[in-house]
């Protein structure tokens, strides 16, 4: 796996080469994009089951070489060679939380939750590597770290997601227990963060890698956060992604789908991860 030192500006021209001729627009309040678009919380929920179902093919093929058995066209996926039994430990844990989540959104949508999507693994991971400066053939699943790096490309995006979708819903059952997946995404993102800080410079520069093709694809604000941020005495840890209050940031659906579409355009409806696209009412970039 080829890895670059990420200067200070990489970031921003990253992000300036992909939006180009893309016409990103201005951002738009959350609660007024949900009433342009009538988004119902049955919406919001499929949406997230997408999503969910994503994180929960990839950890449990990852950690068991099988997938979920459950429909949908998955393509790509292999049981990790784990060298490290706490690693593996830890993420057999999330793919059992993912897995879980799955079947909590279903029980919830009963007869109106959405056909899981065709998945494709391969293709998306390898434009995903091109555009992180990780090269054209970059498999997580070949090793621990390139399968953490995939997880934290999925999870941080996901804390962000259910951020965003706090805003929108209206139901406070609901609403109570988007923020509980929101909390254990948090868990998962923290735990990732902190093995991919523990294995120095080279984990930091991928992940950082990462995060920066992130960013360039959800618009022209830079958001994203890498494992390290520049400080006084060189670079320090950044295992917590969040603004001057304290805070996680937001993204829209929209732009949770522009990363895994692995696009910036926009009214883009498949690509990337997804090559059919999300199913249900929100599937356009």
């Amino acid at each position: 796996m080829r890895t670059e030192t990420v200067d200070l500006g990489r970031r921003r021209s990253l992000g300036r080469a992909l939006m180009l001729g893309a016409g990103i627009a201005g951002a738009v309040p959350l609660r007024a994009q949900k009433d342009a678009k009538a988004m119902s919380d049955q919406d919001i929920l499929n949406f997230a089951l997408n999503l969910e179902f994503l994180e929960a093919e990839y950890y449990t093929r990852g950690v068991t070489g099988r997938g979920l058995g459950a429909g949908g066209n998955v393509q790509g996926g292999s049981q990790v060679p784990f060298r490290n039994d706490e690693v593996r430990e830890i993420l057999t844990e999330i793919a059992e939380n993912e897995r879980a989540h799955v079947a909590y959104l279903r029980g919830v949508l009963g007869n109106k939750a959405i056909q899981y999507p065709a998945v494709d693994f391969v293709a998306g991971f390898r434009e995903a590597g091109r555009l992180a400066g990780l090269g054209d053939d970059f498999n997580p699943f070949a090793d621990e770290l390139s399968f953490m790096l995939g997880g934290y490309l999925f999870e941080d995006v996901g804390v962000t997601a259910y951020k965003g979708a706090a805003a929108l819903i209206d139901v406070g059952d609901i609403l109570e227990a988007a923020a509980g997946i929101l909390g254990v995404e948090g868990y998962h993102m923290g735990s990732l963060r902190w093995i991919l800080y523990r294995r120095g410079e080279r984990a930091h520069l991928t992940a950082n890698a990462v995060s920066d093709a992130r960013d360039a694809l959800d618009g022209p604000m830079d958001l994203d956060q890498g494992v390290t941020t520049p400080g006084a005495q060189g670079t320090r840890a950044n295992l917590v992604p969040a603004d001057e209050f304290g805070r996680a940031f937001s993204r829209t659906p929209q732009q949770v789908l522009n990363i895994v579409y692995l696009t910036p355009q926009q009214n883009m409806n498949r690509g990337g991860f997804f090559p059919n696209g999300v199913n249900g009412a929100i599937s356009r970039t």
